[in-house]
């Protein structure tokens, strides 16, 4: 199969490139785990925003440029090959925001949307709990309706929240209704991370950073405006923004194809010694073709949205895949850089092998966050082929 793009959005990408030549940072951004490094961050969302690239998808009244999906993508494969700075506010712009266009008032777009796309507002996930990962349905954290009916009192507990040690808000799923169980009874609710009786305790990563977080509620109110959807259908609405998270929008295809590309020039770097195993070249050739293989899977999926489609369960064979696929590049490069591959990126010797590590690191993460991949291999057993719950 072969891309073919119009000539307009060959000028789209040719724009894009332009841009991006300009206005990326000549050095990396410190890490988004560390309160300097988040601030670098939030500071190159004000500088998208200024372009109007924070989100192309988005309206041009709330700060983006009405592109559609295809376009989006072109503007990803264009920004990874530029080795633009990771997204700071990718819970926001990337899950959240396509959810607020579906189920959004117009109040709440006008209000919470131009934040988040210059970055003065940024977003953290507050769905897992202690008892409750990717398992949703076993929420247990509660907000009761005032009397008045006014606002909601939060009360619980959630945790792994990305981004939460230094993010503004947070968009999470409580229960509403105490005698429901599983999906039924579950709210959508928009959270600032400000209000009175709200703790945040940092969770150090691998790294020593404080890459997540636990966010406990003591008798917390939100105004009932911050609600996304009715009462008690926030399992729909959460739906939605895992179908974003999983199968589209969180891990777009240029960010494995850059991978790939990396992947194979450090083979190329590396043959005479990388050769000595036989397995290693095909291992390469095998995450090229993965990688691209997601890619062409993805315009498919984009092609089929803008026909008027929705993302069902079939997000969660695009999670197991783009997750193993990560990791599988990831574990290639260690085996290529054999003993290097332990060095940490501001080692003396690394001579830029470091990344890898970093990479490598992350990559583990994948098969859990955003839904284990056990989970999906359920739904997909469930769902999609229509075999019984045991």
């Amino acid at each position: 199969m072969e891309l073919n793009f119009t000539s307009e959005q060959q000028a789209f990408r040719q724009q894009v490139r332009q841009w991006l030549a300009a206005h990326v940072p000549a050095e990396p951004l410190a890490s988004f785990d560390t309160a300097a490094g988040f601030q670098q961050h939030r500071d190159w969302e004000a500088t998208l925003n200024k372009g109007r690239w924070g989100m192309v998808t988005w309206p041009e009244d709330l700060g983006g440029r009405g592109c559609d999906l295809i376009e989006w993508l072109i503007f990803e494969e264009e920004y990874w090959r530029a080795g633009a700075p990771l997204r700071v506010n990718q819970n926001g712009i990337f899950l959240l925001g396509p959810t607020l266009m579906e189920y959004g008032t117009d109040a709440q777009k006008a209000e919470i949307l131009p934040k988040m796309a210059t970055g003065e507002e940024v977003w953290a996930q507050g769905w897992s709990e202690p008892g409750a990962g990717s398992d949703m349905a076993a929420i247990r954290s509660r907000a009761d309706l005032s009397e008045d009916g006014s606002h909601y009192v939060i009360n619980g507990q959630k945790t792994w929240s990305t981004r939460a040690v230094w993010a503004d808000q947070c968009f999470g799923m409580f229960r509403t209704d105490p005698e429901s169980k599983r999906h039924r009874g579950l709210t959508f609710i928009l959270v600032p991370l400000n209000l009175e009786g709200i703790t945040v305790r940092p969770i150090p990563q691998l790294d020593g950073l404080p890459g997540f977080a636990e966010i406990f509620f003591d008798n917390v109110k939100v105004p009932v405006e911050r609600r996304l959807g009715g009462e008690g259908e926030g399992w729909q609405v959460a739906m939605a923004t895992a179908g974003f998270e999983r199968g589209l929008m969180l891990r777009s295809p240029a960010r494995f194809q850059e991978t790939a590309r990396r992947l194979v020039q450090l083979y190329r770097d590396n043959r005479e010694s990388a050769d000595r195993d036989p397995a290693i070249r095909d291992r390469v050739l095998r995450a090229y073709m993965d990688a691209e293989s997601y890619c062409l899977t993805t315009y498919q999926t984009a092609s089929r949205l803008m026909a008027g489609g929705k993302i069902g369960a079939e997000s969660s064979t695009n999670k197991i895949f783009w997750s193993e696929l990560d990791r599988n590049m990831h574990a290639t490069a260690m085996s290529i850089l054999g003993a290097r591959a332990e060095l940490l990126p501001h080692a003396p010797d690394a001579e830029g092998v470091g990344t890898w590590l970093d990479g490598w690191l992350f990559s583990q993460s994948g098969p859990i966050y955003a839904g284990t991949n056990e989970i999906q291999r359920n739904i997909i057993a469930e769902r999609m082929l229509g075999m019984p719950r045991v």
